[in-house]
């Protein structure tokens, strides 16, 4: 049945392409969240009336920040081949996308960060300070818990972008259902039941992963 709709798709292959877009975007996120948390808490406690308040720190995190959330992803990869090159050995292949995965996403994820850091309550962080909670203290036991369904849904929305970003990363030969087979393998060929097979399994993905965003985030969410 299957063989009848799409008679020019390779199961091989588009299981081969999933895995490799699986790869690129579990890898990615886990990089992702990470870097992101980095940059989001410097972002935050650098901020004025913080713990770390530091205008030097909190300008200069902010303009990379911003400079690398205004890149647009396709000169991102070409801008990084040096850095891909040198940490990776090649600037071919699903592996030597996850440099550019990774930092192209990162900074759009500090911000959702910043953002789920600053609604929580001032009242409970204050309370842990009169108590004589350390910095590192309030960070890990108040400030990360308190923010933790605004950054599991933060990290969702990012998860969905970085599954879009591995189709563009078929520019340096990244395989997965994208750039790979969509593109080379299908509309090149003039294959469109290979698009649309594509299609089909990357909205599966993009499904999968806001479901199981959703289930964390309102398992978390004491509210």
């Amino acid at each position: 049945m299957l063989k009848e709709l799409f008679p020019n798709v390779n199961m091989e292959d588009l299981w081969t392409a999933t895995e490799e877009t699986l790869y690129m975007t579990l890898i990615s996120v886990a990089g992702t969240l990470i870097l992101g948390i980095i940059l989001g808490l410097l972002l935050f406690l650098t901020d004025r009336g913080n713990l770390w308040q530091n205008r030097f720190i909190n300008f200069v995190t902010a303009t990379v920040v911003n400079v690398f959330r205004a890149i647009p992803f396709i000169i991102l990869i070409l801008l990084l081949f040096p850095f891909t090159d040198f940490l990776i050995g090649t600037i071919r292949g699903w592996k030597a996308a996850l440099p550019a995965l990774i930092i192209g996403a990162a900074p759009f994820y500090a911000r959702l960060v910043e953002i789920g850091l600053k609604e929580v309550d001032k009242g409970v962080i204050e309370a842990a300070k009169s108590m004589g909670a350390k910095p590192h203290t309030i960070i890990f036991k108040v400030l990360l818990p308190e923010s933790m369904p605004a950054l599991i849904s933060g990290i969702t929305v990012t998860a969905i972008s970085l599954i879009g970003y591995t189709a563009m990363a078929g520019i340096i030969g990244a395989g997965g259902l994208g750039g790979d087979l969509a593109y080379m393998k299908g509309f090149l060929r003039r294959d469109f039941d290979v698009v649309l097979i594509c299609t089909i399994f990357v909205i599966a993905i993009v499904f999968v992963f806001q479901l199981i965003g959703d289930l964390l985030s309102k398992a978390v969410d004491k509210r």
